[in-house]
Formats: structure tokens, C-alpha cells, sequence
């Protein structure tokens, strides 16, 4: 796992030939060929989507080919650019770029944010995706080696578009969606306590406590309240999704959230990351003395 997040840390995402984009091509082709707007139908189409995934079962453990697999399916260093660029912008004056660029890693519209919008929409993704992106893969790494971490994320990319609660997926990608939420589960708390520990704990804990359950979303709550709340800002707000205002939750304590603050929200997924796996390599340790 320290070889994968240094990797990922100096070289970044290899995008071109990124194995989640062919995947993404064969969710595609699986939901044309499977849709219709139901449960039911959704349900057989996320199990369709995981039978290509069974060989992963029986590969062989060989440390170079797992290093490799696991620096392709995070991707510490890209979220962090792209949240980065969006801070930039902002620290430049450039509040039409800066909306160009939140656009890369929101669904919600950017064209009209003000520029507090445009820094909690930033903020928001980038400790929600965190977990996401970096330390739910580094979890399921640890417990189930690459056929885990590649389920992970593959179940990740799946309610990324299929998860919608729009009337054209409501029902379709229910399935994924849940599925989604129980693998992330335990990592998103796990990564709560990281936040945590990576700055204000006491604030963390408190808001993770009162805030989280006001979101809608069972997992990006916890991370996003503990991450502000670590950071002692405050964000949320109102929003706009596919043209529908949606009053989201204040989390967070201290003072409203600035465009600097995002690249602290980015060292702090970081850290999350480099937590864990000292914990890990701290247990592996204990494990050979005892």
C-alpha cells in the first residue's frame, strides 16, 4: 500500500489507459442493452455488471502486479488537482475559471455559484470523494487484496452512473446505490476518525455526530462533517441539481469556508491515507513480535 499512494502521489493518475474507463464503456453498453426503469431490472444489470469480475478471485498474490493494481484504482494526486485548480482560480480572481473547473468534479449546475458556492461545492467533493477515491480503496486493499479493491471501485463507478435519485434512475440504479453504500460503510467512518485525527478531533467527532445525520447521503455525511469539522470550517448550502434548489445542510464549526481552506481539505485526504496504512504496518509489526 506505500508503494501505491507514493506512486500515486508523485506520477498521479494514468487517465489514457485508466481500467475504469473501459469499465465505464461496459457499464454503458450493459445498461442500454438491460434498461428499464424498475428495481428489479437494475438489480439483474448490477449483477451482470460483477460476473466479468470473477477471475479477479482467483489471481495470484505477486507484490509487484498488486502495487500496480492498486496505484491505478486511486487517485489521491488527481482529486487533489482538480480541487487545487479550482482553489487557484479562486486565489486569482478568476471566479468564471473557478466555476469551469468545480464543474470537472460536481454534478450540480456551476454556471451561476457565487464565489462561497463554488468553494463548498469544492470542499464538499473533495473530503466526500476522499473516501472514494483514496481511502476506501486503501481499506478494501487491506481486507480483501486487489479482487476487493477492484469490486470497490468498480462498485463506485457504477452508482457514479447509474446512482442517480432523478426519475430516470431512481428506480434502475436503486440497486447500485446501496450496494455502493454498504461496501462504504466501514471505510467512510474509518476515514471520519483519519479527518479527525488530522486536525480538530473533538470538533470532528461533535459534528460528525450531529451532522451527519442530517445528509442524505448515509457515508459522504460522516466524511464531509468530520472534515470540516477537523478544519473547523463551515460549508453547505444551498444548491442546484439538475434544476431543482436543494437546501444542503450547514456542516462543520468555526468560520465560512475560503478558497484556501481547499487545499488544507486536500492535505487532510492525505493524510487520511498515510493514517492508515501506518496503522496497518503498525499491526503487521505487533503481529510478527507477539
Amino acid at each position: 500500500m506505500a508503494c501505491a499512494l507514493v506512486a500515486d502521489r508523485l506520477l498521479g493518475e494514468v487517465s489514457r489507459y485508466h481500467p475504469l474507463v473501459g469499465l465505464g464503456y461496459y457499464v454503458n453498453w450493459l445498461r442500454a442493452k438491460l434498461w428499464q426503469p424498475t428495481k428489479a431490472r437494475g438489480i439483474i444489470a448490477l449483477i451482470l455488471a460483477f460476473l466479468p469480475l470473477i477471475p479477479l478471485l482467483f489471481l495470484p498474490r505477486i507484490f509487484i502486479i498488486d502495487v500496480a493494481i492498486l496505484y491505478f484504482v486511486i487517485g489521491g494526486k488527481s482529486l487533489a488537482e482538480h480541487g487545487n485548480a479550482v482553489g487557484d482560480a479562486l486565489l486569482q480572481n478568476d471566479l468564471a475559471k473557478a466555476r469551469e473547473n468545480v464543474s470537472m468534479i460536481v454534478s450540480r449546475k456551476t454556471a451561476d455559484l457565487d464565489e462561497q458556492q463554488v468553494v463548498n461545492a469544492t470542499l464538499e467533493s473533495v473530503l466526500e470523494n476522499g473516501n472514494y477515491a483514496l481511502f476506501g480503496a486503501l481499506f478494501w486493499f487491506t481486507v480483501a487484496g486487489v479482487p476487493g479493491v477492484i469490486i470497490y471501485r468498480f462498485s463506485n463507478t457504477l452508482d457514479a452512473m447509474w446512482g442517480y435519485k432523478n426519475s430516470t434512475f431512481k428506480q434502475f440504479g436503486w440497486a447500485a446505490a446501496k450496494f455502493d453504500d454498504l461496501l462504504n460503510y466501514l471505510p467512510a467512518r474509518i476515514c471520519a476518525l483519519c479527518y479527525a485525527a488530522g486536525g480538530k478531533f473533538s470538533t470532528a467527532i461533535k459534528c460528525w455526530r450531529q451532522q451527519a445525520p442530517l445528509c442524505a447521503s448515509p457515508n459522504g455525511g460522516v466524511v464531509m462533517a468530520a472534515g470540516a469539522g477537523s478544519l473547523q470550517i463551515v460549508m453547505g448550502g444551498a444548491a442546484k441539481y439538475d434544476g431543482y434548489q436543494c437546501d444542503k445542510p450547514i456542516l462543520g464549526a468555526g468560520r465560512p469556508a475560503q478558497a484556501g481552506d481547499i487545499k488544507r481539505a486536500c492535505h487532510l485526504v492525505w493524510l487520511s491515507g498515510v493514517y492508515w496504512v501506518v496503522l496497518i504496518a503498525c499491526i503487521g509489526l505487533l503481529e510478527q513480535i507477539l
